[in-house]
């Protein structure tokens, strides 16, 4: 006889129920409207539980555009969608993120090529293909607390520079009329950043890997030599141990922390579509171990972000 345990779940003094999802990252929460206005004591429940836990589900929210960004704004002030491909019609804060539009099947951490990435991002699954189509996110600070002592000393050090002239992972001959449009459009501003390896989490002090595809070469280092640095690091980060590997319904809204996840949309659905709605919290510089801060190199995202 099969024996099927109960999901362990905790429930919070305002009514929240937290449901883990996997034993480094994901939670699922149920008991609270997102279309209303949350009250003060909600949001303090959801950011605890969205420390703990990195990224959270919330199960047929029914919101459009606008709940979206009210959902959002309770963490933060928003960012506009992007700092240079185009919002959603109308809604300059809403990015689609779209199928038609290419897909972002590589492993990142949303727009560390400028100085202050988002704190948190939100998506909303608005079409949905019958197969496929999920979204793995993983737990940096897992990633981190993986690494042999004398990997973790050495990532304590560097500092890495992340780029937006990046061209996931498609080679140039592959890549069809539509598609160099729209990886012209994406590098139409050329963004440069140093960001520490390793970022310390503004409010739990938790110490992460903060790299991902957009981190191109470690600082100091050569082409070939930061990418075997980084490439060792990436490993530890896409343990299938530290990863949740999501399947998307329809109507459903997940929120993660941006400054110590990464994630990577599957592209396993043939040509069906797929199409989700990204809102996201504007953040801070990062800090490494040093307490040193992030700089720019190259390129102004005033446009796109408040400064952190």
């Amino acid at each position: 006889m099969t024996t099927v345990l109960p999901t362990p779940a905790e429930r919070t003094a305002t009514g929240l129920r937290v449901e883990k999802l996997t034993a480094r990252i994901g939670a699922r929460i149920s008991g609270v409207d997102l279309g209303r206005e949350l009250s003060p004591d909600v949001v303090a429940d959801l950011r605890t539980a969205l420390n703990e836990h990195k990224a959270l589900v919330f199960d047929d929210v029914r919101l459009d555009d606008e709940g979206q960004q009210r959902f959002a704004r309770h963490f933060g002030e928003l960012t506009t969608a992007h700092p240079t491909v185009p919002a959603v019609e109308g809604a300059p804060n809403v990015l689609p993120v779209d199928s038609e539009r290419g897909r972002s099947n590589h492993w990142h951490t949303d727009v560390t090529f400028v100085v202050n990435p988002p704190q948190a991002s939100t998506l909303r699954s608005i079409v949905v293909p019958p197969y496929g189509g999920e979204t793995l996110i993983a737990d940096a600070a897992g990633a981190y607390r993986d690494l042999p002592a004398p990997l973790r000393d050495l990532a304590d050090t560097l500092w890495a520079e992340h780029t937006n002239d990046y061209d996931y992972a498609v080679p140039e001959e592959d890549v069809d009329d539509e598609g160099a449009a729209r990886r012209a459009q994406f590098t139409s501003i050329a963004f440069r950043t140093a960001h520490p390896v390793v970022r310390v989490h503004p409010l739990t002090g938790e110490r992460g890997l903060f790299i991902g595809g957009f981190a191109q070469r470690v600082v100091g280092l050569s082409k070939a030599e930061s990418r075997t640095i980084l490439d060792l690091l990436q490993a530890y980060v896409t343990r299938p141990e530290n990863v949740l590997r999501w399947r998307w319904p329809p109507d459903q809204l997940v929120l993660f922390d941006n400054r110590i996840t990464q994630h990577y949309a599957i592209d396993n659905y043939d040509d069906r579509p797929r199409r989700l709605h990204r809102v996201t919290v504007a953040g801070d510089v990062p800090v490494g171990v040093d307490g040193r801060r992030s700089h720019a190199i190259t390129g102004d995202a005033s446009h796109y972000t408040p400064a952190g």
